[in-house]
C-alpha cells in the first residue's frame, strides 16, 4: 500500500495547486481519504475528506469554498484542487487513507488513518 503526493510548490496568494494522491495496493471505494496539513510551529490538521463509497465530501472551515476534493477511479488517485490561496495555507500536505473512518472521516482522527504519503510543501507567498 503505498500513497504518493504530488503536486506542491511555490505560488502567490490568490492563485491555485492541484494536489494529487496517488493510491496503490488499495481501491478508493475501500478506503476514505483525508487530506491533512501541518503548518511551521503548528499541529498536524485535517483539511478535508473523502469517502466515495457513500459519496461523502467534507471541508474545514477554513478552506471551505476555496479548496476541492475529488478522485479518479480510473487513475485510482485524489486530488485536492486549492483556489484563492493564502500565506496561510502555507504548511506540509499529506493525504492518508482510512480504512474505518467513513461516515466520520470528517473527524479527521489521526490514528484512524492507516496509511499515509511522504507529505509535499506547499508554500504561498504574499
Amino acid at each position: 500500500v503505498q500513497l504518493v503526493e504530488s503536486g506542491g510548490g511555490l505560488v502567490q496568494a490568490g492563485g491555485s495547486l492541484r494536489l494529487s494522491c496517488a493510491a496503490s495496493g488499495f481501491s478508493l471505494d475501500d478506503y476514505a481519504i483525508g487530506w491533512f496539513r501541518r503548518a511551521p510551529g503548528k499541529e498536524r490538521e485535517g483539511v478535508s475528506c473523502l469517502a466515495s463509497r457513500i459519496g461523502k465530501t467534507h471541508y474545514v472551515d477554513s478552506v471551505k469554498g476555496r479548496f476541492t476534493i475529488s478522485s479518479d477511479k480510473d487513475k485510482n488517485t485524489v486530488y485536492l484542487q486549492m483556489s484563492s490561496l493564502k500565506p496561510e495555507d502555507t504548511a506540509v500536505y499529506y493525504c492518508a487513507a482510512s480504512r474505518g473512518a467513513g461516515y466520520g472521516c470528517h473527524e479527521y482522527i489521526i490514528y484512524e488513518y492507516d496509511y499515509w504519503g511522504q507529505g509535499i510543501q506547499v508554500t504561498v507567498s504574499s
